[in-house]
């Protein structure tokens, strides 16, 4: 009995990659061949490239990337810089109302970023920051699932190591730049590989804080160049998807390993 459940898991598992890899698949057999060949699913037809062309041509793609690039670095800078401080205040500071503070800022994870957009207008309009890069990344810099990631990865070094540090006479950030932060290169790479992704697919916000092609993102874009009044392809829309995407998928494939093992260092169950 247990045979049968573990192959029925194990069928189950492929099944669902199949229909998780399937939209993918066929971006990739589009982009590379003509419309009526890809729709038409004509395995022997030629390869070609023309669509890419096609799409590099049609948009200002390297200022879009260089856009999503100075984005996704901004937002991933700022996260650090306030996700390592709250984390290790959470885990190794002694202060009045920690853990009711700890469990306000997780009372984040349970607020939709959709909720806050007119509130972020706001602001950001008032900050004189729209239609700006930093307009755009601003509201994301502190994040709630950040600082938890921190909090569960300095909560795992040995107090051993905190008290050597201080003998030897370094400050409370002395202790934390040079003993901490190094222990958790594992989790920032998981958290930096989830934060760009995050914010490189990021699209709804970009889209109503952004109006010009020198500061829109790839999401944004890409939507406004595969509009409908710019005439639908499937082969063009497809070879304009995937040159967005690859960044990604490489970074995933270089750095899976350190992304799992990062969150299971973290204490995520």
């Amino acid at each position: 009995m247990r045979d049968i459940t573990n192959k029925l898991d194990t069928l189950g598992a492929f099944l669902l990659a199949i229909i998780w890899i399937a939209p993918l698949a066929f971006a990739v057999w589009a982009a590379f061949h003509s419309t009526s060949d890809a729709v038409n699913f004509r395995l022997l037809s030629s390869w070609t490239l023309e669509n890419f062309s096609t799409v590099w041509q049609g948009a200002p793609w390297i200022q879009y990337f260089a856009n999503t690039f100075l984005l996704v670095t901004s937002v991933l800078i700022g996260q650090f810089f306030v996700t390592t401080l709250a984390g290790y205040a959470f885990a190794q500071v002694n202060f009045p109302g920690k853990d009711i503070v700890f469990i306000l800022v997780l009372l984040q994870l349970f607020i939709l970023p959709e909720i806050l957009i007119v509130e972020n207008y706001a602001m950001v309009s008032r900050l004189g920051l729209f239609d700006s890069i930093l307009g755009v990344g601003m509201p994301y810099m502190a994040s709630a699932f950040g600082i938890f990631l921190m909090r569960q990865a300095f909560k795992s070094v040995p107090i051993e190591l905190d008290e050597a540090a201080r003998i030897e006479g370094c400050s409370r950030l002395g202790v934390l730049f040079k003993v901490y932060v190094p222990l958790a290169k594992p989790t920032y790479l998981a958290y930096a590989l989830v934060s760009v992704s995050t914010h490189w697919n990021n699209f709804l916000w970009p889209l109503i804080v952004t109006n010009s092609p020198e500061t829109r993102p790839l999401t944004v874009g890409l939507s406004i160049f595969a509009a409908p009044e710019n005439g639908v392809d499937i082969s063009i829309i497809s070879a304009a998807t995937i040159m967005s995407v690859a960044p990604l998928l490489v970074a995933f494939l270089v750095f899976q390993r350190q992304f799992v093992q990062a969150f299971l260092r973290a204490g995520i169950k």
